[in-house]
């Protein structure tokens, strides 16, 4: 098993990233949520690497032990994933993004669907904006394991998302999965269910596990994910 971060320049930043799995297995991007890194799927993955699967969890910028360079957009944070696959010689890939991370991955499939051969969106809303927007964030004390700048950059746009990423939902035409929380979220359930109807080929299931469904339910989580992903053709949606 290969989880000690590594290293990549990419996007003109520093990338750390970390890996599972065989080195000649199919590529599977994890992106974390906002706040944590890509040490936040090391619990389930080594069982997706077992797929057999090459497993990737970058750190996003601003977090954990990638560069912290400001310039927190969510295309930014898109460009510099599609910027690390390149760098790691990785042409398509399957792509399971959580919360934040999932709105990078919707945005990476959008943008370059040639990329995502599957996606997964964990607890990931609608990009509407918030009726009434998000309060300014206080910082908390002491040090942080992200820059308090992307907190301040994400929430701007997460109360005010650029209306072009509902209007390209159509181009993300690969097999998608959405998974909701259910009624203990902070996610807008309803939102998600939105989402899958927006989509040309999606599934949607909830697991009734708040917004960290990987963490607090990870066996129905991997259940449903190593099913999706499977080298098996789905069904008709």
């Amino acid at each position: 098993m290969d989880t000690p971060p590594r290293t990549v320049r990419a996007n003109g930043i520093t990338q750390a990233y970390r890996v599972w799995g065989p080195q000649d297995a199919p590529p599977l991007l994890l992106l974390h949520a906002r706040g944590a890194d890509g040490a936040d799927w090391a619990e389930i993955a080594p069982a997706l690497a077992a797929g057999p699967r090459r497993v990737y969890a970058p750190d996003l910028r601003g977090h954990g032990r990638s560069d912290w360079p400001g310039g927190y957009a969510y295309e930014t944070l898109r460009d510099d994933i599609r910027a690390l696959l390149t760098a790691l010689g990785i042409e398509r890939a399957d792509v399971v993004g959580h919360s934040l991370g999932g709105v990078v991955a919707y945005l990476l499939a959008q943008h370059s669907p040639g990329l995502v051969r599957r996606l997964v969106l964990e607890d990931v809303p609608a990009p509407f904006p918030l009726d009434p927007p998000r309060p300014p964030a206080e910082r908390p004390g002491g040090d942080l394991p992200y820059d308090w700048a992307m907190i301040l950059a994400t929430d701007a746009q997460r109360n005010a998302p650029h209306p072009v990423w509902w209007d390209h939902m159509g181009r993300i035409t690969m097999p998608t999965l959405l998974i909701g929380g259910g009624p203990a979220s902070p996610i807008p359930q309803e939102q998600i269910a939105a989402l899958a109807e927006r989509l040309p080929d999606a599934r949607h299931m909830t697991v009734d596990a708040g917004h960290l469904v990987h963490e607090t339910r990870p066996k129905e989580f991997l259940a449903a994910v190593a099913e999706f992903l499977s080298p098996a053709d789905r069904t008709p949606s």
